[in-house]
């Protein structure tokens, strides 16, 4: 008896059993050609972090993030770090379904419809310039924040953001005109701009005096119109604020777009402006947009800039409260996370931190995220 019947006892293939094999040689061409064309997404990972107490290269040369002048200084130690994430991918250059399938196997990637990321009827460069933007504001809405949280008085001048070309302001302003006065009315936040245009109505002309990026003021009369947005009387501009800070506070970051690092940045000018280490000499890195009154916003990306700042070696983490949803069940191991909705809440994690106290009686998602 033999072990092995000869090829020839076996008969022929069936023919069912070979199209199966070519069936199945086929699809995994296919699969292998699919798995590198480019596909509709876009891949979020951990991007550089940076410390807002230290430096960065620039020409060859370390720049500190944050220079103060004009005020007292105080050294600082440890870290607070602002968090980015990288996007893999663009409209013009697409990740393959090759990356994309090793993304979604990757907890610390997400996988994104790329026109969530890049809208239609915005072109990449363009994106990349509303973030260059946002975080210019952010910049100046962390020093506003900061100043305010420290009780140190600044001036504040409604700016013109934005034109409606549509509005009853299209040919009278430009963006970056200053608003300072209607009707003789000082406007130094958007809330007062509002009364006075209340004030005026939408029957008469208001006189808007506006001082150009040239320095020159003038009285320009716009009848204001009902805004589809607020139902009340207004000019068709969208507003922002121009601040004047008693001293100079320069933020020096170059290729980082967005408004999420305000939070981080308020917190390292306070930390240099006032005696002592504000976060007791740990490493703690955080995220969250930040308005002049210092409440915290939300922000994107927060699990792969929780994973950023394990890699970084942060041990605790400031996260918006409205980012909670997200984090809970998602927290990297070895940190600890802290909620926070406002400037001063920050404060109040990094004292407890520095002071050595019980950060476990602090705000997390966890008790955020639970509260009726």
């Amino acid at each position: 008896m033999s072990l092995f019947e000869p090829e020839d006892a076996r008969g022929p293939v069936p023919r069912r059993v070979r199209a199966g094999w070519t069936v199945l040689l086929i699809a995994l061409v296919l699969a292998l050609v699919m798995s590198f064309l480019p596909a509709p997404y876009v891949i979020e990972q951990p991007g550089p972090v940076y410390n807002t107490l230290g430096s960065q290269e620039q020409d060859g040369e370390d720049v500190p993030l944050i220079a103060i002048s004009g005020a007292q200084t105080y050294p600082t130690a440890g870290t607070l770090d602002m968090l980015t994430v990288s996007v893999r991918g663009t409209p013009e250059q697409r990740p393959s379904w090759a990356e994309i399938i090793g993304a979604w196997l990757d907890s610390s990637k997400a996988v994104l419809p790329i026109d969530a990321v890049y809208p239609p009827s915005v072109t990449t460069d363009q994106r990349n310039e509303q973030n260059a933007a946002l975080m210019v504001d952010s910049q100046q809405e962390a020093i506003a924040a900061a100043l305010t949280e420290q009780g140190i008085a600044f001036d504040t001048v409604v700016s013109v953001a934005a034109v409606d070309p549509d509005g009853p302001a299209a040919d009278s302003l430009v963006t970056g005109d200053l608003v300072l006065s209607v009707n003789g009315t000082e406007s130094a936040t958007v809330e007062q701009l509002r009364a006075a245009l209340a004030a005026n109505g939408t029957d008469t002309p208001a006189q808007v005096l506006v001082q150009h990026a040239d320095g020159t003021q003038e009285t320009i009369a716009i009848t204001p119109v009902i805004s589809a947005q607020t139902d009340a009387p207004a000019l068709g501009i969208s507003a922002g604020y121009s601040y004047t800070f008693p001293f100079d506070v320069e933020i020096q970051l170059n290729d980082v777009g967005g408004p999420s690092a305000g939070m981080m940045f308020a917190l390292g000018i306070i930390d240099m402006l006032t005696p002592g280490e504000l976060n007791g000499g740990q490493n703690v890195a955080g995220t969250g947009t930040i308005d002049p009154a210092g409440t915290v916003g939300p922000i994107g990306g927060i699990r792969q800039k929780m994973v950023g700042a394990v890699n970084a070696g942060a041990t605790y983490f400031l996260a918006p409260a409205s980012n909670c949803d997200e984090v809970v069940g998602h927290v990297p191991d070895g940190i600890q996370v802290f909620a926070v909705s406002t400037l001063s809440e920050s404060m109040t994690a990094l004292e407890t931190i520095a002071d050595g106290g019980d950060t476990s009686a602090l705000p997390s998602c966890d008790t955020v995220t639970a509260a009726p």
